[in-house]
This record gives structure tokens, C-alpha cells and sequence, in this order.
């Protein structure tokens, strides 16, 4: 069986760096995780290592794509170059391990004319999509300054993965302080505020009608689809006030795509074949922060009521999104 894993995670030292010099009021604490046991030698490896692991988990494929988070705290000319030089070095892995890597694609987003650029050259490199997050300082991803983007990623058959980023400085003193700082840490971040957040990123851009503008853009949403799959009753009632073509679930069945990020739980598989479509589903191991090996992807693989639909899951839907060879 072919297995396609697409959200596995990478990292640039450089950028790393960059991220650790900000002032305090435009600094990410997530980076902290890169450096917990071995993440960060394996984050840093994208070559014969990364291929071992893979081989260990019985992975094929993986799509890489840089760490949290990304370019997105950066000043412009900082988030241009380092986006460019990360392209070209995911490209270069590409490129030495053609059978087993693909990448995504990392965007200057506080210069969304740059943002456009870098998406169409990545897209010329070879990139296969790009990963971004739901607010670039201030600036929410549906801000209309981003609806070139938008476009370009839906003409270009670009996807647009919303990965989850930590909350803002106001968010996080509001709902996630008064407890030891590792553990706020942690309820601002995997436990909780996460999800939410890439969950009201990808529910702005519904409610902002971008998919009605757009209709051939596609999403990709990590976790199970970040808590979006399981209130769907609620969120279709802001269909109607927010003057929208149709349900919010009708978008989230047609343009988005769910991925597993290593949790590998049947439950939550169950919900979501029973809310969205088999051809939605991707697999992903969340690499190397969650590390499911063979025997746990192999017995939660056995959970798919068929084997079509595992097909589905493990390399045809990927296969078809991000327009991947099939042998």
C-alpha cells in the first residue's frame, strides 16, 4: 500500500533565529516545542535521516512543510527573503529525493503582492502547494488584501493548508493565563487554542464568501479539520445572516480537505466519514511532534470500512489534490 504523508514538518535554522530576535510583543513561544528531546535534529534533517524515518513508519511520501510559524511574525523584507530561501531549499530536497518528498510552499504574508510572487514561483519550482496561518500580525487571513492570493492559489491549482498558529498576546492573557507557564503554554497551544484558531481562520474565509469568489480554491485543514467537523449545526446558521450561497458544511465537504495529524483515532475517523466524503480525507503523521509507527498506522488503517476508502485516505486523494504521480 502507498502511504502519502502531508503535513510533515521541517526547519530552517535561520529562520528559527529571525523568530528568537523579535521584541516580546511579536515573538511565538511555540518555537519552544522544536526544541523538546530530538525534535529539532529531526526538523533540521531533510535528507537521509527523514528517509529512514519514513522507511521505520512505512511512509512512502511525505509533503514538507516548514515549522510553525513559518515566516508570519517577520518584517517584510526578512519574511521575503527567508520565504525564498526556504522554497529553494525544500526544492532541493525535492529534487535529491524525487520519490520521496514534495513540498509546500512558505509565503511572505506581510507583503501580500511579495506573497503572490513567491506563490507563483514556488508553484514554477515544483512546490505542490503552501501552508500559511490564520493572522499575520494584526491582519486576519480573509482580509480582503489577500484575495489576489486567493486567486492566484485557485488558478494555479495551488491548495492552501491553514495551519494552527498560537494565539495572540490579548487571546492568550484573556483565556489561557493564570497557570504555571508551561502548562499556559500548552492550553494556548496542542491542548486548546490551536485548533480554534485555524478552526476561525478557515470559518472567517467561508463567512467572508472567499470560496464563493473562488470556487476552485481548495483548503487543507490539519486535526480532524480543527474542531470544524464536530459543531457544523451551529456554524450552517451563519450561512443565512451572512448572506452565503449555500451551508457552511456544503463548503466545508466541497473545498476542504481534512487530515489526520497523527492522531490516529477510529472515533474521530468515524465522525468525520460520516459528516464529509472519503475523497476528503489525507493522511498525515504531524512529523516529528507526533511519531505513530508502523503497527499503529497499519491497525488504524484496518479501521476504514472499506478498501477503497483506504486507498482514498492513504495516497488517492492526495494523489489527485496535489497532482502527484500514481505509481
Amino acid at each position: 500500500m502507498t502511504v502519502i504523508a502531508i503535513e510533515e514538518h521541517w526547519n530552517l535554522p535561520e529562520l528559527t533565529d529571525a523568530v528568537r530576535a523579535l521584541p516580546a510583543d511579536r515573538a511565538d513561544a511555540s518555537i519552544a516545542f522544536d526544541e523538546m528531546g530530538d525534535n529539532l535534529d529531526r526538523l533540521n534533517d531533510i535528507a537521509d535521516a527523514r528517509v529512514a524515518a519514513m522507511d521505520a513508519q512505512g511512509v512512502d511520501l511525505q509533503i514538507l512543510s516548514l515549522a510553525p510559524p513559518g515566516t508570519h511574525p517577520l518584517d517584510t523584507d526578512d519574511a521575503i527573503a527567508l520565504s525564498r530561501r526556504a522554497n529553494d531549499l525544500a526544492a532541493e530536497a525535492v529534487h535529491r529525493h524525487p520519490t520521496r518528498f514534495r513540498a509546500f510552499s512558505t509565503l511572505p504574508m506581510a507583503d501580500p503582492h511579495a506573497a503572490v510572487a513567491e506563490l507563483e514561483r514556488s508553484a514554477a519550482l515544483g512546490l505542490v502547494g503552501t501552508m500559511v496561518y490564520g493572522r499575520t500580525g494584526d491582519v486576519a487571513l480573509d482580509d480582503p488584501r489577500y484575495d489576489e492570493l486567493f486567486a492566484a492559489a485557485a488558478a494555479l491549482g495551488q491548495p492552501v493548508f491553514i495551519h494552527p498558529q498560537i494565539p495572540s498576546s490579548a487571546i492568550r492573557d484573556a483565556a489561557y493565563s493564570g497557570f504555571d507557564p508551561i502548562t499556559s503554554l500548552g492550553l494556548a497551544t496542542f491542548g486548546w487554542g490551536w485548533h480554534l484558531e485555524a478552526a476561525t481562520a478557515a470559518l472567517r474565509l467561508i463567512v467572508r464568501g472567499t470560496l464563493d469568489r473562488h470556487p476552485d480554491l481548495q483548503l487543507v485543514l490539519g486535526h480532524w479539520g480543527e474542531l470544524l467537523l464536530f459543531w457544523q449545526d451551529r456554524t450552517d446558521s451563519l450561512s443565512r445572516v451572512a448572506g452565503l450561497d449555500r451551508k457552511v458544511s456544503e463548503y466545508v465537504r466541497s473545498n476542504v480537505h481534512i487530515t489526520s495529524s497523527g492522531m490516529l483515532n477510529p472515533t474521530l475517523l468515524r465522525h468525520a466519514l460520516e459528516v464529509t466524503t472519503p475523497d476528503r480525507l489525507l493522511f498525515s503523521t504531524d512529523y516529528p511532534f507526533q511519531r505513530p509507527t508502523r503497527d499503529d498506522i497499519t491497525g488504524f488503517l484496518a479501521e476504514f470500512p472499506s478498501q477503497q476508502d483506504r486507498d482514498k485516505f492513504t495516497h488517492g486523494n492526495a494523489q489527485a489534490l496535489f497532482h502527484l504521480p500514481t505509481a
